[in-house]
């Protein structure tokens, strides 16, 4: 009895030996194929992968931005340009149009004419400085001329005032007649009030003895 139970344990753990023994032959196959799967066989390369190339839309997106920029660059300065030729331009008519007026106004301008003491008829040569001044206020027909008479200062002055009135009457009428529309022609006597030079004697009674001429330009 005891030599059969001996028996049967020794073959049972004849079974168990085998039994682990396979088991641990199996784990080890696959661990090893694992490892061979995993690994790259050695000899054999692997591929490689290439970093991607700058797109050519990217490229595109920057010329056109540099195109932009440009073409706004090249905008400001032809408004630049065109605003600083629109400025010379307006100077230059300005400078143009005063340098006019003024060569118009020394063309207009009559010189002083005098008279003798207590006398207002035009002297010869007080005609030829209107005749020659004449035809500026012809060929200018929107200028104006104010006439003013002056005395010396002896003679009361509401004397004085008349006969400067008279002398400013009578230049008046001799342009007049050389064609010059009155209603351009005005008058005004400032008598003995503004002397031209304030000196007591004969000499600066000459020059004051005057007709003084301004010219109205149109407005």
């Amino acid at each position: 009895m005891r030599k059969g139970l001996f028996w049967i344990g020794l073959v049972f753990l004849g079974l168990f030996v085998v039994g682990s023994f396979m088991t641990g032959c199996a784990k080890k196959a696959t661990l090893k194929e694992g490892a061979a799967v995993s690994q790259p066989q050695q000899g054999v390369s692997q591929p490689s992968v290439a970093a991607p190339a700058p797109t050519a839309s990217a490229d595109d997106a920057a010329a056109r931005e540099r195109a932009l920029r440009e073409q706004a660059l090249r905008e400001k300065a032809a408004r630049e340009a065109a605003e600083r030729a629109k400025r010379e331009a307006e100077e230059r008519a300005k400078r143009e149009a005063a340098e006019k007026a003024a060569a118009i106004l020394k063309e207009l301008q009559i010189a002083d004419i005098h008279f003798d003491f207590d006398k207002y008829n035009l002297k010869p040569e007080a005609q030829e400085i209107l005749k020659k001044t004449a035809p500026a206020y012809l060929k200018y027909t929107n200028y104006n001329v104010v006439i003013e008479g002056h005395c010396d200062e002896r003679g009361t002055a509401e004397y004085n005032l008349a006969l400067g009135e008279k002398r400013a009457a009578e230049a008046a009428k001799f342009l007049m007649n050389l064609g010059i529309d009155k209603n351009r022609i005005k008058t005004i006597s400032y008598g003995e009030e503004m002397p031209l030079d304030k000196g007591h004697n004969e000499e600066a009674w000459a020059k004051n003895r005057r007709d003084h001429f301004l010219v109205i330009a149109p407005k």
